[in-house]
């Protein structure tokens, strides 16, 4: 009952900190209180589902600490949690539940080895590959084109080709999407705009062309060499919120560039002023056209699941994808910030035994790591009914310690997690066949110069495996004035075996199992 009260006190908590302190990075600034705008749904198409070309493929109170065992053996424990009757788990998951009571949590140190991270990109200020130099100075003139008010956002990795976002927080971003080649033969090369600049809507139009691409947010690259496009539809967040397009997801073969599909999230799916911002896609065996997408709704604090077999979408909610307000507050550089942004970082573990998938996920203003089983949110009906008992298969499995927030993660085959520490300026690490204990968790590379706000994080499906970080500076963007005679966004990678050698990642460094250390 005691713990019940604690669960309530934090959900009150959070509740008070979004009415009080509504502020996140792009609404509007002028007394601290978010302006939302309601997005114009009338007349909503018959069928937001829209097949372009067949698919290519195959047929509150900081949280205490539970502990995530070995997760071929004990599964997790917690202390008050117990197994939902609705739930099957896998088949080699026991259902044991136990409490170790809370950690003491430590800020994390760099080794004193060197940064494994090579600049790949580097740039001032941003620019584009117009046609011709008359068309850029024209864009210019125009104002379609304002160099100051680009930052790149969003990134992966295909092959020779890395994409980048740009979503539309001021006038003058000409593209949302762009690519570039690898090898870098330039580190400051303009971009070009991803597929083509006709694909890239004009937003101030009077009509805008709701079926190009309006503000991508994020991006991703599957296994069935598809690129999928998080296109949340708002422009000029950083000043007023103006939902010009419904959000939707574009997915593209990337072997010729050709769109397959489109899909606009229905109306009652879209909350008052919610942002799609980072999208995650689940593809097992081959089975290119059963994809599943897990999107994030960071200012309305919700997953929708998108199914690509059904051709259709859902949304899910838990207590979890809401902010910790003690996590709300942010200082980077000197400067001071209150962000209260919801589930935001999300990584799958890979697909091997058992054959389902964890997600593993955490708020933006959050010093904790949550997981949840799949299985639980591709189960549309029980989303739809609002059958309920889902909410006990969420679980928490730790806590990044204090200033921990995360941006964004990922897990690389070799089942290690990867995530950006934007209070930081550093990258960590956490091998999950570990318990997310403070000594099973890591600081891979700390430099207040090239990792500013490490914003976004990716590892590539490349047979030499490669973590990708982008870093942008995006506070200073925000609320002060970047330097253009400094550089202010970078692309670094490395190596996912060469990050991680001496850390606590390392399996050839740990001494034992950590998971002895916890018993059943």
């Amino acid at each position: 009952m005691q713990l019940k009260k604690r669960q309530l006190f934090v959900i009150a908590l959070s509740a008070l900190c979004l009415i009080c302190n509504a502020v996140s990075p792009f609404k509007n600034r002028g007394n601290g209180i978010s302006s939302g705008v309601m997005m114009n749904t009338a007349n909503p198409p018959p069928n937001s589902f829209t097949p372009i070309l067949s698919s290519h493929g195959h047929g509150g109170i900081r949280p205490q600490n539970f502990i995530f065992g070995d997760k071929y053996g004990e599964k997790f424990q917690t202390q008050y949690q117990t197994p939902v009757p609705s739930y099957a788990p896998p088949h080699n998951f026991h259902n044991k539940f136990s409490h170790f009571g809370p950690q003491q949590h430590q800020n994390h140190k760099p080794r004193q080895f060197r940064n494994p991270f090579d600049v790949i990109f580097e740039w001032r200020q941003l620019d584009f590959e117009y046609p011709t130099f008359l068309d850029r100075q024209r864009a210019i003139l125009n104002g379609d084109f304002i160099p100051i008010n680009n930052v790149p956002l969003g990134v992966d990795r295909w092959r020779n080709r890395l994409f980048v976002t740009m979503p539309r927080w001021k006038n003058g971003i000409p593209a949302s999407l762009a690519s570039l080649l690898l090898p870098a033969l330039d580190r400051s090369p303009p971009m070009r705009p991803y597929p083509s600049w006709e694909w890239h809507a004009n937003p101030e139009a009077i009509q805008p062309d709701c079926t190009r691409l309006m503000s991508v947010y994020r991006i991703w690259v599957d296994e069935c060499d598809r690129l999928w496009v998080l296109d949340s539809g708002i422009v000029n967040a950083t000043i007023q919120i103006n939902p010009v397009c419904p959000p939707k997801i574009l997915v593209f073969d990337l072997r010729t560039d050709q769109p397959i599909f489109s899909y606009e999230f229905p109306p009652d799916q879209v909350k008052e002023d919610s942002l799609n911002s980072n999208l995650v896609v689940d593809v097992r065996n081959g089975r290119c056209n059963d994809a599943y997408a897990y999107i994030t709704d960071v200012w309305r604090f919700g997953i929708t699941v998108f199914s690509l077999a059904k051709g259709r979408s859902w949304r899910t909610q838990h207590h979890f994808f809401y902010p910790n307000p003690e996590a709300c507050d942010y200082t980077l550089n000197g400067l001071n910030f209150q962000w209260t942004d919801g589930v935001f970082g999300m990584s799958l573990s890979p697909v091997n035994d058992p054959p389902d998938r964890l997600l593993f996920f955490h708020p933006m203003s959050s010093f904790s790591e949550f997981i949840v089983s799949t299985s639980v949110l591709r189960n549309e009906s029980a989303w739809t009914l609002n059958s309920g008992g889902q909410a006990s298969s969420f679980i928490q499995i730790g806590t990044r310690g204090n200033r921990g927030q995360s941006s964004t993660s990922a897990i690389d085959r070799n089942n290690v997690q990867f995530y950006t520490l934007v209070q930081q300026n550093a990258v960590g690490c956490w091998n999950t066949d570990q318990p997310y204990f403070p000594n099973s968790i890591d600081i891979i590379a700390q430099d207040n110069t090239t990792l500013v706000f490490p914003n976004d994080l990716k590892v590539d499906q490349e047979l030499d495996q490669g973590v990708w970080v982008l870093s942008n500076r995006l506070p200073v963007y925000l609320y002060s004035q970047l330097d253009f005679t400094d550089i202010n966004f970078r692309i670094q990678r490395a190596s996912t075996r060469d990050a991680i050698l001496g850390s606590a990642c390392d399996q050839n460094s740990l001494k034992q199992p950590l998971h002895t250390l916890a018993t059943l």
